[in-house]
């Protein structure tokens, strides 16, 4: 009796393998959070993932405005969120994107969630300030790290657009408490 539940229990394990698989790439809606270092968090939008395949999901990313202030700076309008002495402005990726992750390759949704930092009393966009929030999958989760990346990069559309410009070469790994909010989660 004992042999026939372990041969039962290799036999779901096997066949429920690839479906576990499967369950790691996102789907549904979820919402988009800036961490402060306190613990708490910002609502910022929401993203929903909807699958292509097995191996693909399309997303699209709803900000919520009411969030953020709009900020005239360097002759261009930014949606920007206050933080603790730092403002903090999504910058929308400016060229036509796939909008489609994979469990492994989460970088046009990290794209889609470019930002820069600036202290309330500079002027004019810092672009140079980019933050890049590079994303994991967490216990379910996708969890930000944020890097800092140089926006002016993006001033010119890329020679090939079906590749994201900012590969890992480009961004650099910054202590996340020096910033306003020390990281992105979408839950």
């Amino acid at each position: 009796m004992l042999r026939a539940l372990s041969r039962v229990a290799i036999v779901i394990a096997t066949v429920a393998a690839p479906f576990a698989a499967q369950a790691a790439l996102p789907e549904g809606e979820r919402a988009i959070h800036l961490q402060r270092a306190d613990g708490s968090h910002l609502t910022i939008g929401t993203v929903d993932f909807e699958p292509i395949d097995e191996q693909k999901s399309r997303f699209s990313i709803e900000i919520d405005h009411s969030q953020f202030r709009d900020h005239f700076l360097s002759m261009k309008e930014f949606k920007c969120v206050d933080g603790d002495a730092e403002i903090h402005c999504h910058v929308a990726y400016p060229y036509p994107m796939p909008d489609v992750v994979t469990e492994d390759d989460l970088r046009w949704l990290e794209h889609a969630l470019l930002f820069f930092y600036k202290r309330p009393d500079e002027f004019g966009a810092r672009l140079r300030n980019g933050l890049y929030y590079q994303l994991e999958s967490v216990d379910g989760r996708l969890q930000g790290t944020p890097q800092a990346i140089d926006l002016d990069l993006i001033s010119a559309p890329p020679e090939d657009t079906a590749t994201p410009p900012f590969v890992e070469a480009e961004r650099i790994e910054i202590d996340p408490t020096e910033r306003a909010f020390i990281g992105l989660t979408i839950e």
